[in-house]
């Protein structure tokens, strides 16, 4: 009898569901993707749907639902660090702990009420700690049989940065940080200070980093002061914060702006306001030193483990940059970052403490595959029955291809000639980054190719970075990455030969000079600092990406793509058929590709110019 055990986070940011099934994974999905509301916090009631749907059982089938925290022990840091900085912090303790009494510490009441709308059965629920199920996303679907384990994020119960070891089925935790200590709240309040969002604005400030000057004075006193005054890093990776300095352990921010500005000379950015090298230098600062203490931290867990692996979870490895240079530093031999690596994740390390620690099952690692992960794609799909109901629904103009290479052959030319593609093939992507599943793909060759995606497709800042997916085989031709990069998790510098010189000035143009000078052969992916975060692309896991992919070095010699997730600037990645063709319409993408069916958007002017459909795609 096969024993199915769901996992779950929720009610803080980035709530999904995932199921395993004897150790497999069956299905994991955001619920973002469902309700269209981006970091959908609320119980995940739509995932948890489909994944019972992918698995082809019913909730009463369950042997076991596992959460992906204690909440319990949360409310205990909760309370005990208002104790600590009492008086301070009041406004914030009346506004947060009636919520909590009323409903976080009733977690499993509250729970058991959701649970109802699928069963009465009262199944049993497992509350592993945060931090491991962190390290249980990142260890157990890991192509290690032994492997260090190390956890960044901002804070789960009181632990924010852990260091495991996984030999076999066990994980031991072996040193821990605690809040308000952290290294993924420091980014943050670097995050907030320099105008992004917190929880989602991570991404801008590493991207924003590779503009700041590294031989300005400026750079170098902001990385100074942070140092002496900010974080005091220990040799062995472990931090402590001056909290004179920090508002959220009790305050409703991030940072005391009063201080950062006497500190910095800087007042905070406002957001959507202009961007100088002020900010962008900060960032590069904050930048540096993650890098540093998160090499700092690999050292720790390599003296402490032992091992020749190393497997990383936590938002702070969703930090490509600082993967790319602790794989440079060749610490370990073999390094494994879950795609999932934020509080989505957790969700799926949840199931698998069920499967491996409350169950006690061996665990086998299979030598015939890269990992257990299936390259991500765990989320729902869609057949051509159901692409034909959206067509439907909006009176769409399509060409239908039976053969998938003649296809690849049209779609390829399209790209060739600059034109923007869609790309919605399979199942969804579970993480946060789109792999050939719900994907928009451009020439990379193309030295327009990146404004007009971020300007005319996504809509959002115009230096934000893209991607390339790279065929497997062709990686080193491009990049300096010696292995595979299947998640979208390293940023490595670009090879020379595809380079170009910069001029003597480069590092005083503005911003946008400097974003849209050719640096290389491939500007579209090419870093302002010649780096790109790469994803390189398997014939095993996804071979319709590989063979579009292989089919545009067929008419280029190029064997790469832009690759940016399939959405818009505040809306999360698209799920549906529907999903992809609002955004389609709503955009000013060039072409479609759903399964077997191609949209041109030359075919939709009738639609376009109908009043009627107007309204219906329109830019909320």
């Amino acid at each position: 009898m096969a024993t199915f055990i769901l996992g779950i986070s929720a009610y803080y940011h980035d709530s999904a569901a995932a199921i395993v099934c004897d150790g497999e994974i069956i299905a994991a999905a955001h619920e973002e993707r469902f309700t269209r509301k981006k970091h959908d916090a609320s119980f995940p009631e739509n995932a948890v749907r489909y994944v019972l749907q992918e698995a082809g059982i019913e909730f009463n089938d369950l042997a076991a639902i596992a959460f992906y925290d204690k909440p319990f022990i949360k409310f205990e840091r909760l309370i005990e660090t208002y104790h600590a900085f009492a008086p301070k912090g009041l406004t914030s303790f009346l506004s947060s702990v009636p919520v909590w009494i009323k409903e976080k510490l009733f977690m499993k009441k509250m729970l058991r009420d959701e649970f109802k709308k699928f069963s009465d059965k009262k199944i049993p629920v497992l509350f592993p700690e945060h931090h491991l199920s962190h390290a249980a996303s990142a260890y157990y679907p890991s192509p290690f049989n032994d492997a260090a384990i190390l956890t960044i994020d901002g804070v789960g119960e009181w632990a924010t940065t852990t260091i495991g070891h996984g030999t076999g089925n066990e994980i031991k935790m072996v040193e821990e940080l605690h809040f308000p200590h952290s290294l993924g709240l420091l980014y943050s309040a670097f995050t907030y200070y320099t105008g992004f969002t917190v929880n989602s604005g991570e991404y801008k400030l590493m991207g924003l980093a590779p503009y700041g000057n590294p031989d300005s004075a400026q750079t170098k006193e902001f990385k100074k002061k942070t140092l002496e005054t900010l974080v005091d890093v220990r040799e062995d990776g472990s931090i402590l914060l001056n909290m004179k300095y920090f508002n959220y352990a009790t305050g409703l921010k991030m940072t005391n702006n009063a201080k950062w500005t006497e500190l910095f000379g800087l007042p905070p950015r406002n957001p959507e306001s202009e961007i100088s090298q002020d900010y962008m230098n900060m960032a590069l600062a904050i930048q540096q030193i993650t890098e540093e203490i998160v090499i700092k931290l690999a050292e720790t867990a390599k003296k402490l483990t032992n091992s020749d692996n190393l497997v990383m979870a936590g938002g702070v490895a969703l930090n490509c940059v600082a993967n790319g240079k602790l794989i440079e530093k060749g610490i370990f031999k073999n390094i494994w970052i879950q795609p999932a690596s934020g509080d989505a994740g957790g969700a799926l390390g949840a199931a698998y403490c069920g499967w491996y620690m409350w169950k006690n099952e061996k665990r086998t690692v299979n030598p015939a595959v890269a990992d257990e992960m299936k390259g991500a794609y765990l989320g729902p799909e869609y057949n051509d029955a159901q692409i034909m109901g959206m067509v439907r629904k909006y009176g769409g103009k399509y060409t239908y291809y039976q053969d998938f290479n003649e296809l690849t052959k049209v779609v390829a030319l399209k790209l060739k000639e600059g034109n923007v593609v869609g790309w919605f093939q399979g199942r969804m992507e579970y993480g946060p980054r789109a792999l050939g599943g719900r994907s928009i793909l451009g020439d990379a060759r193309n030295p327009e190719m990146q404004k007009k995606m971020n300007l005319k497709i996504k809509y959002r800042e115009g230096f934000r970075p893209f991607a390339p997916s790279v065929l497997e085989e062709d990686v080193n031709e491009y990049f300096k990455l010696q292995g595979t990069s299947p998640y979208m998790l390293v940023v490595m510098p670009v090879q020379d030969k595809h380079i170009k010189p910069l001029p003597a000035n480069y590092n005083d143009m503005e911003m946008y000079e400097r974003l849209y000078h050719l640096r290389s052969d491939i500007p579209a992916i090419t870093h302002v600092d010649y780096s790109a975060r790469i994803q390189t692309v398997s014939k095993k896991t996804n071979p319709r990406y590989w063979n579009l992919i292989n089919e545009f070095k067929n008419q280029t010699g190029y064997g790469l793509l832009v690759n940016s997730s399939f959405n818009v600037r505040g809306e999360p990645i698209v799920c549906t058929p529907d999903d992809a063709f609002r955004c389609f319409m709503r955009t000013e993408m060039d072409v479609l590709v759903v399964g077997n069916f191609v949209f041109d958007k030359a075919d939709q002017k009738e639609l376009e110019n109908d009043t009627n459909w107007k309204e219906e795609f329109k830019l909320d």
